[in-house]
């Protein structure tokens, strides 16, 4: 189904996911206040001076238009990237789009996918073996790989495969009763609608549609049989009863950002995976066990019920288990029957986005995030080129360093490499070897004092090879820590940041720092945002730069003005951020890619109606499907503009 946008209605809200520690070392805030104290600004007019300091507006050192840009500030509409009406806030249970555009819901949650999938039943009876077979839910990060045809009628823009993280599942709207009777079938099913699906999708008649009978079609669950490589693989940390060898892991969980490779591959990150495990305490660990647990967030009981059928859930009687979770996977989409792979040398955190790029000599770059309160930002460099280690059948992905970063009060950066035997990283230090360093890479990064960030989430990399990231929120943040980039006691609506790489190499070990926004109600308003106040917004999480250098923005969480969950659009070279997408209610908007010829842009609405019940599932929300006797749906939309122009501009 299509639709054009409908009336802006009354603004909404929805909360956003909870975090877990703080564990002492240096915040973002000292960072900032430490560096602005030194240009005089924790004087008068403190918050005005801070925001014009910070904004990355026109002055900005780090941001030159590049010359030849595809869409840039001179192409652009009134001088700038951003060639669309701003729609306003919404409370609206619907899609809100600019004049002038249009959407199209596709692949939501139950949509058949593989031969013998049911259709799907609007009051989720679908069995676990029908939900193996069907696309997952609580759709996140993608990405769209084109594909064209061997006669080259197809040029990409109009098929290709789309790759889709489920990161979890609302248990109240996966079962007709919700949790009650709670069985093994139960924990089955919503284990199958976890993962990814990769779907190939072709555009027919200017309608999207799944491509009938794809060999491409794979749904990747809970329980597919999954492999480690790279220095952790075979760790003892790894193993567990089940597999002794630490080698062999069952299923992806919890899949939220993304990434892909040069090579054509796509990259899943497992972020949250702690919550599905409980450490009753009934069985027997070691303290350095229970530390590590402990460190990763394992409670003692998980609100999901899965332990209670399937002890590999249970921390306490496989207290590795948990170490086999928290890792980038790679999927090879091309072919159906490849292994997801766990690269282990990309570390072990709650991943929140896996962005890539390459250095100059042609070794790959990949920026992660660890989503929670006070944690850290990650680069992998592979060791060589990763030409040269494809073609040798090898994953570059595999042989490289993790640094993770330190902001410093000047604007300056370094990055810290994470190598066994060197500095604290020893075995008197809690470290074995290299694979202990990266299953324990949080504990590795405070023993090196890495900067602890508000909740880094998705990075991207601009054509020009600027680096941007976004940190949702940390509402922790004491009083004492208010600084210019924050004037609020709480940083209750998040920041992105952005950098630049000595010497434009990606694998430098230093780079330069500033913040390209900070959230919340608009400039004026006393709460030191510097975005407008039309343009009032919160929770920053997905994020992606277009090839013309449009950063688009996803929110997850409390907006800071009565408004739906939303998507922006920021131009990088004039510091403007305008409103693009506002979703129904109770969603968050994630997720984003386009086709080659920016004409038809992919975004995911995630659990829409996240307040319903079993009793009443759609309380708050029947979007997509307008069925009051049915289910609220994530699924992919399509947004295109009515004249066929480039989204956006």
């Amino acid at each position: 189904m299509s639709h054009t946008s409908p009336p802006v209605d009354a603004p909404g809200d929805h909360p956003g996911r909870p975090t877990l520690s703080n564990t002492g070392q240096q915040t973002f805030a000292d960072v900032l206040v430490a560096r602005l104290s030194r240009r005089g600004l924790l004087a008068g007019g403190l918050a005005t001076a801070a925001a014009t300091f910070l904004s990355g507006g026109p002055g900005s050192a780090l941001f030159a238009s590049p010359a030849g840009a595809v869409g840039g500030p001179v192409a652009g509409k009134a001088g700038t990237l951003l060639g669309f009406t701003a729609v306003g806030t919404s409370q609206a249970d619907d899609v809100i789009v600019p004049d002038g555009y249009r959407y199209q819901v596709l692949i939501p949650w139950g949509t058949p996918l593989l031969p013998g999938a049911p259709p799907w039943r609007p009051d989720a009876s679908n069995t676990a073996a029908d939900q193996e077979l069907q696309v997952g839910s609580n759709h996140d990060g993608m990405h769209f790989f084109p594909l064209s045809s061997s006669n080259g009628t197809d040029d990409g823009n109009r098929r290709g495969l789309l790759c889709i993280n489920h990161e979890y599942t609302d248990e109240w709207v996966m079962f007709p009763d919700g949790t009650e009777a709670y069985d093994a079938e139960k924990t089955r099913k919503s284990q199958a609608a976890h993962g990814v699906s990769v779907i190939e999708i072709e555009l027919v008649g200017g309608e999207w549609q799944v491509a009938e009978g794809s060999m491409y079609h794979r749904r990747i669950t809970g329980f597919t049989p999954t492999t480690f490589s790279g220095p952790a693989a075979g760790h003892p940390l790894l193993r567990t009863s089940v597999d002794p060898t630490g080698m062999s892991a069952l299923g992806t969980l919890n899949n939220c950002a993304n990434g892909w490779t040069p090579w054509g591959t796509y990259l899943t990150c497992e972020e949250n995976f702690n919550q599905y495990f409980s450490n009753l305490g009934e069985g027997e660990i070691t303290a350095d066990q229970a530390a590590l647990l402990k460190r990763y967030g394992v409670p003692e009981e998980s609100e999901y019920l899965w332990y209670t059928t399937d002890e590999r859930f249970r921390a306490d009687l496989e207290p590795n288990e948990p170490n086999r979770f928290g890792w980038v996977v790679e999927i090879n989409p091309w072919v159906p029957g490849s292994l997801p792979i766990k690269r282990t040398a990309l570390g072990r955190v709650k991943h929140e986005g896996a962005a890539s790029t390459t250095d100059p000599d042609g070794r790959v770059v990949v920026y992660c995030g660890d989503d929670e309160r006070f944690e850290h930002v990650y680069k992998f460099v592979s060791a060589r080129p990763w030409r040269h280690v494809v073609g040798t059948g090898a994953s570059p992905l595999d042989e490289g360093t993790l640094y993770v970063a330190r902001f410093d009060a000047d604007g300056s950066g370094t990055w810290l490499p994470l190598v066994w035997d060197e500095g604290p990283l020893t075995p008197a230090g809690g470290f074995a070897d290299q694979g202990e360093v990266l299953i324990k890479t949080r504990m590795a990064a405070e023993a090196l004092g890495a900067t602890r960030m508000d909740r880094p989430e998705w990075a991207a990399v601009a054509p020009n090879k600027e680096v941007f990231m976004t940190f949702t929120n940390n509402t922790s943040r004491k009083a004492s820590e208010v600084d210019p980039a924050n004037p609020r006691p709480e940083n209750a609506y998040g920041h992105i940041l952005r950098w630049h790489e000595a010497d434009d190499d990606a694998s430098a070990t230093s780079f330069t720092w500033d913040v390209f926004l900070l959230a919340g109600k608009g400039e004026g308003t006393g709460d030191g945002s510097t975005v407008a106040a039309d343009a009032a917004f919160g929770s920053p999480d997905g994020l992606w730069v277009d090839p013309d250098y449009r950063v688009w923005i996803l929110t997850d969480g409390s907006q800071p003005v009565p408004c739906n969950n939303q998507l922006l659009v920021a131009d990088p070279f004039t510091g403007e951020v305008r409103r693009f997408l506002v979703g129904p209610k109770g969603c968050e908007i994630t997720g984003i890619h386009a086709t080659p010829d920016q004409r038809h842009l992919f975004v995911n609405v995630q659990h829409p109606g996240d307040a319903g019940t079993p009793e009443d599932p759609t309380a708050q929300s029947d979007f997509p499907d307008r069925d009051p006797a049915g289910r609220p749906r994530s699924c992919t939309l399509v947004i295109s503009r009515v004249d066929g122009g480039v989204v956006g501009s």
